[in-house]
């Protein structure tokens, strides 16, 4: 629930937030305040989480420190468990919440109003039934004096967060679902507190490395779980999803392995040394760490063979972690020397020039994360002062430039993670000492006021979904006539070998004879004389160079018992047999609004 401070003499918005060492826009956005941003004395403020910690020193009393802060004493008293007299000893550490947990009612408030000034909202929208089923309100009626609790309403978001916890008596992949607030575990004792979940960009699969080093590849249509390789001990833990969702790469004992996670084939490259192995967007080339002739740590890229190796940076200082490719390949990031002291940087691969991101006021940046448009980077800050470590949420430009603070958590430091469209980051707080968190936050950039979407379980890691998927319900289709495999909505059922259908759409496959340019092809399928796309269908054709293919998409005046077909067609990569008769041409069919989603996934088989 959200907590409520009341504005009293001489508070102004800066120096209530300086008060907690929160960021004043986070603070305003918490109350939907106006400019020119006035507040006045008895008004309540919603605060969001800060730093509520308080070192004792000569002289200090618990009325002192309440005068201090602005809070009641006997919230002080009640949240740090003292007993009278009250007597404390100078260096205690004391929790001081920025405020009650209640909004008291004012006269003309209406649950529509509050939900709107403190953000209970769903998808944009505010939310006033949450906020009347969460106080049991047995109507919409308000009276002055009313003590209310504001709970943070679930985001809607599309996508999913997944994350590791122990929520279920042993870690395990979990993942959160934004739109009801649900969660769902995942895998049943396979999990390490030290596991983190890694998407596949079509959000189709979840990589992670487990219980006893071993990697798990979790199919989320259909729940199962394969376990592929065990790592060895003290070994690189980084997990490294292809462009097209395939193949999974990682480095151990000695070399780079390339899993096919469709096939489960798997591919070495020997690269001792090598680790933090990634993908560049084409799917031909990989980035990753390993040693100079001089025993430098440096970034490297190759291609898929091993072969075509360069040298990416130049560097002469100590080793280089959390290497992270930019989503469209010209930049890569890492950090370095290590825990006590960690820098960010950044590389531009044309030129390779180096940018430093200053970062925190203590040298400690963890956890950078590139958002998917590729400029900018969210990472985690670690502070202290002589009330103990916190961490600051930040985001810079991948040059350097405007490093701004959005958040703080009460963690050491944290995990952080984009929403598939960039405009929110998500990342973990609730930390008691140094123990792991038991919250995970959320906040809109756009609008930057803290979310909590779980709360009171351990949480160690976590990623959002790279794609805004609506549900976590796609199946895989593999047929080895057509040698193809892709992915489809699991509700569908199977009319034959070559047809699924379901009440929204359906898909059936084929293949095509001749030896035509692949734009022919495509012409003579969306010109029959039949016109089964209509008399005017788009052709598109794919702007990938190392694909050959096209999407037809029918005109609106496509005959109403076509269903809204739309077809792809590609040029197979070696001409399959089907009854002796050789076809050089994969064609899919699907309605128009499943055409792209179902293509998108298509694999040929070796």
């Amino acid at each position: 629930m959200q907590l409520f401070y009341v504005v009293r003499t001489g508070d102004t918005l800066n120096n209530i937030a300086k008060r907690w060492e929160l960021p004043v826009k986070s603070l305003i956005a918490a109350n939907n305040l106006t400019q020119p941003y006035r507040i006045t004395i008895g008004q309540q403020l919603s605060i969001p989480p800060g730093v509520n910690k308080y070192r004792v020193k000569s002289g200090d009393s618990v009325y002192r420190i309440s005068q201090m802060y602005g809070v009641p004493v006997s919230l002080i008293v009640e949240t740090n468990r003292l007993r009278p007299p009250y007597a404390l000893q100078i260096g205690q550490l004391l929790e001081i919440p920025p405020g009650v947990a209640y909004y008291v009612v004012q006269p003309r408030d209406t649950l529509v109003q509050i939900a709107k000034r403190f953000n209970v909202t769903t998808g944009g929208q505010s939310n006033p039934k949450y906020l009347q089923t969460t106080n049991e309100l047995p109507s919409t009626a308000l009276t002055p004096g009313m003590k209310l609790s504001i709970p943070f309403a679930p985001t809607a978001d599309r996508g999913f967060l997944a994350y590791t916890s122990d929520r279920g008596g042993q870690y395990d992949i979990w993942v959160y679902n934004p739109r009801t607030g649900k969660n769902r575990q995942l895998t049943s004792g396979l999990g390490d507190a030290r596991s983190q979940p890694i998407w596949s960009p079509d959000s189709g699969r979840i990589a992670f490395v487990g219980k006893d080093r071993i990697i798990y590849v979790i199919y989320t249509a259909t729940g199962l779980i394969a376990g592929i390789d065990q790592l060895e001990e003290g070994g690189d833990f980084s997990l490294g999803w292809s462009p097209d969702s395939s193949s999974l790469a990682y480095a151990t004992r000695g070399m780079i392995i390339l899993y096919n996670a469709t096939l489960h084939a798997a591919k070495t490259i020997r690269q001792p040394g090598a680790s933090e192995v990634s993908w560049f967007p084409s799917g031909t080339e990989l980035m990753f760490q390993a040693l100079d002739a001089s025993g430098i740590s440096q970034l490297f890229s190759s291609d898929t063979n091993g072969m075509a190796k360069k040298q990416i940076t130049r560097n002469t200082n100590g080793p280089l972690h959390d290497a992270r490719l930019s989503p469209d390949g010209s930049f890569a990031l890492y950090t370095t020397p290590g825990a006590s002291v960690s820098i960010i940087y950044t590389v531009e691969l044309a030129t390779g020039v180096v940018h430093e991101v200053k970062g925190g006021p203590d040298g400690k940046n963890y956890f950078p994360e590139w958002s998917p448009d590729s400029l900018r980077i969210a990472y985690s800050a670690t502070a202290s002062d002589d009330r103990g470590y916190f961490t600051q949420i930040r985001t810079v430009e991948r040059l350097g430039n405007d490093d701004r603070i959005w958040a703080i958590s009460n963690c050491f430091s944290t995990p952080v993670t984009w929403s598939p469209d960039g405009r929110k980051i998500a990342y973990l707080s609730g930390c008691k000492e140094q123990e792991f968190a038991n919250e995970l936050w959320v906040l809109d950039l756009t609008h930057p006021v803290p979310i909590r979407l779980i709360e009171d379980v351990t949480i160690t890691s976590v990623q959002w979904s790279p794609t805004p998927i609506m549900d976590l319900s796609k199946a895989e289709f593999t047929n080895e006539t057509f040698d193809v495999n892709f992915q489809y909505p699991a509700s569908w059922h199977r009319v034959n070998n070559e047809r699924y259908e379901g009440d929204d759409g359906f898909f059936q496959i084929s293949a095509l004879l001749g030896s035509d340019s692949i734009d022919k092809v495509c012409h003579d399928e969306a010109f029959q004389k039949l016109m089964p796309y209509g008399s005017a269908p788009r052709i598109i054709k794919s702007q990938n160079p190392y694909e050959q293919s096209c999407t037809i998409l029918p005109s609106a005046d496509q005959p109403a018992e076509m269903k809204g077909q739309a077809a792809f067609i590609a040029n197979y990569p070696s001409p399959i047999m089907i009854d002796g008769i050789s076809y050089n041409y994969f064609i899919l069919w699907a309605d128009k609004e499943h055409i792209d989603g179902i293509s998108s996934t298509v694999l040929f088989l070796p």
